[in-house]
């Protein structure tokens, strides 16, 4: 699959990485898998353009798993970040439309973006190759949200 619209996102993408490593380490066990979760989906974005991933690939190893362990415990998903994104946060133009927001409602979206991949795919044979969604474009849009919640978690208070 064509990962040409990763190209410009993936520099930056080292340093959030080891910041989201960093933040982690915490002892709200919720807070340290969703931060954990949210890093390890990165790096299937980074790996899968390193090395061209397929996009029923890529599907199959985004994970939620923390986030709906979070809402099933009621965790508030502003300890990620209290505040909502101001434009400071942003550094893809692609994501103004989220200011104003703040990280219990972008990481829904995330959770919703995935949940929808999943399902487009097992309403096709457990693949996406043949449909009619524009899969590329929903990888691009849940990579950008997701890079904008790590870029919020780590901008300033």
């Amino acid at each position: 699959m064509q990962l040409d619209w990763l190209k410009s996102g993936i520099e930056p993408l080292k340093e959030l990485l080891s910041f989201l490593t960093k933040e982690s380490k915490t002892n709200d066990i919720l807070k340290k898998q969703i931060i954990r979760e949210l890093r390890n989906n990165l790096l299937v974005f980074h790996n899968a353009y390193k090395n061209n991933v397929a996009a029923d690939v890529m599907i199959e190893m985004l994970s939620n798993e923390a986030i709906k362990k979070g809402m099933e415990s009621n965790f508030k998903f502003s300890k990620l970040k209290p505040g909502s994104i101001e434009p400071y946060h942003i550094f893809d133009d692609r994501n103004k439309k989220y200011i104003g927001w703040d990280s219990g409602r972008l990481t829904d979206k995330i959770d919703e973006k995935i949940e929808e991949l999943r399902i487009i795919k097992k309403m096709n044979g457990n693949t996406v190759l043949n449909v009619k969604n524009n899969i590329p474009a929903m990888l691009s849009n849940l990579y950008f949200r997701m890079k904008l919640l790590a870029d919020f978690i780590k901008g300033p208070k």
